[in-house]
């Protein structure tokens, strides 16, 4: 544990210290140069470490990653789309996607749900109040996904009947004289898939209260008193002033929590390591490259995934681009 802090730390100091002494080292580099040179060049020269990394760790893996699914398991011969066409027409990768499509659509809707029902309803308190349950819808989200499972085990969690039942869910369930249920194994109507979707809003939450109540906030106070003047109500006052002056942020919160959700991976591998039909895309990459040794396959399913992604990414950046030509 003591090497592992001493690491941490020497990689923290070592990366703060090397950053300095490179931007320092480019600095004196660039006022040997004459004045004009130098006031054209120096932006771009204190960008370039920054525009090196991002082709280093981002752009360069990306090609390579889209090389590679067209190869085998060993990345030594090519063959062609059949790991694609392997993947399409594997069951277990199609009830994959359906999964994933499935949280991809609920978790960030009700993320926001409960994000904007809270912030509505916090907002309402007194500053005392609202900062004390605030903080406490928020917590969660700085707890790990890991943590996260092992606090909702204690809701879900199964004993044998003769035994005190440790799940809050099945001691109810059992009070009311119903037999212990392992949760996370019932698929029928995606059941355990819909459960551990409860985890992650439950931390997503949270997140999108901070950003909705500071929109919500946002919203000049002239149009919602007008709006009260002409007769309007609280809730028409909600749906025809506040959420069409807040979509914006509604939409930048969905497409975030929807690519950590593309990105969910130990949630599910923690809780049911993808077995009983829960399986998502993120974890079924885990298994192909780690579990199954197939580089050509995993490859393949980061290709289908960011394949996901980059729709959503376009649309908002043509959202955010419409905004800024409005105002």
């Amino acid at each position: 544990m003591t090497i592992t802090i001493l690491n941490a730390l020497i990689a923290v100091v070592g990366g703060v210290v090397g950053a300095v002494v490179l931007y320092w080292i480019l600095n004196k580099l660039t006022e040997l140069l004459p004045s004009k040179p130098q006031e054209l060049i120096k932006p771009y020269v204190f960008i370039l470490p920054a525009f090196a990394a991002l082709g280093f760790y981002l752009v360069y893996p990306f090609f390579q990653t889209v090389i590679y699914s067209f190869a085998n398991r060993n990345s030594t011969e090519w063959v062609g789309f059949d790991n694609y066409t392997a993947l399409l027409g594997s069951p277990g990768f199609q009830t994959t996607l359906i999964n994933t499509f499935l949280w991809i659509l609920i978790v960030p809707t009700f993320a926001i749900i409960f994000g904007l029902i809270i912030a509505t309803l916090a907002d309402r308190l007194r500053p005392t109040g609202e900062k004390i349950s605030k903080t406490l819808i928020f917590l969660p989200l700085a707890i790990s996904a890991v943590g996260a499972v092992a606090i909702w085990r204690l809701v879900y969690n199964a004993v044998p009947a003769n035994q005190s039942q440790t799940g809050v869910l099945n001691a109810v369930w059992t009070l009311f004289g119903g037999d212990p249920v392992n949760w996370w194994q019932i698929s029928d109507g995606k059941l355990n898939s819909f459960l551990l979707m409860v985890i992650l809003i439950w931390t997503q939450a949270g997140f999108a209260m901070v950003l909705l109540s500071a929109a919500i906030k946002g919203v000049p106070t002239d149009t919602l008193e007008a709006a009260r003047i002409d007769g309007a109500g609280e809730g028409k006052i909600f749906f025809s002033i506040v959420i069409p002056q807040i979509r914006a942020t509604m939409l930048t919160v969905f497409i975030t929590v929807l690519i950590g959700v593309l990105k969910t991976f130990d949630v599910v591998y923690v809780a049911t390591n993808g077995n009983f039909g829960t399986n998502i895309i993120a974890l079924n990459f885990y298994q192909a490259l780690f579990v199954s040794r197939n580089a050509g396959q995993a490859a393949a399913i980061v290709v289908i995934l960011m394949l996901v992604i980059v729709p959503f990414l376009i649309y908002q950046i043509r959202q955010f681009r419409a905004e800024e030509a409005a105002r």
